[in-house]
């Protein structure tokens, strides 16, 4: 397992938060998901094998948030 920390932009509420972690929750080869709303963080535990960083990144991105750094941590 991997962790993706994300700072992210664009979230206003927490409906956004739940929103988000819904949606990253929901991929293949994520165990866990949690977005810090007062820090504007995503942390994401993955399986490489299955999904990584950036395509994470891309499900956020297309729900209309901005990923401004993506951080990977063994």
């Amino acid at each position: 397992m991997k962790l993706a920390i994300m700072k992210l932009d664009g979230m206003t509420c927490p409906s956004c938060m739940q929103k988000i972690e819904h949606a990253v929750g929901g991929q293949n080869g994520v165990q866990d998901v949690k977005v810090l709303f007062n820090a504007a963080k995503l942390k994401a535990h993955f399986d490489p094998e299955a999904t990584d960083a950036d395509k994470l990144a891309s499900v956020v991105q297309e729900l209309g948030y901005t990923v401004e750094s993506i951080k990977v941590k063994d």
